[in-house]
């Protein structure tokens, strides 16, 4: 166990006595190697902020687009809604009482008056 203690004062003694200039150079080392680290560090975390804002831009784009989208549908749905409620109206005014007379009618107020009618019976 002696043998143990023994090599590592060793060890530790030997640093304590090296020349200054190898400590200088280690020192210098060392720092290099701590700049080296911190700028890698600080190009990763610009990297992935600038990964995230283009990620961000690009979800808001997409969200305006599909927005868009389901306004250009939602209008063209209550257009045809519509359409669909005054055709189902007038199909029902048709089957009433007296339908067909207001079904001519209508008629005679879309043909112009230039154009010779046809009514079959």
């Amino acid at each position: 166990m002696n043998l143990d203690l023994d090599k590592y004062g060793e060890g530790s003694n030997f640093y304590n006595y090296l020349k200054k200039d190898e400590r200088l150079e280690k020192n210098i080392i060392s720092n290099k190697e701590e700049n080296l680290l911190t700028s890698t560090y600080f190009f990763l975390k610009f990297c992935l902020f600038l990964l995230a804002f283009v990620s961000f831009i690009k979800i808001g784009y997409v969200t305006q687009l599909r927005n868009s989208r389901l306004q250009e549908i939602k209008n063209s749905y209550m257009f045809e809604k519509d359409k669909f409620i005054k055709l189902t109206n007038r199909f029902d005014d048709l089957l009433s009482d007296q339908g067909e007379q207001r079904f001519m009618k209508d008629q005679d107020q879309m043909i112009s008056r230039d154009v010779m009618r046809v009514i079959w019976r």
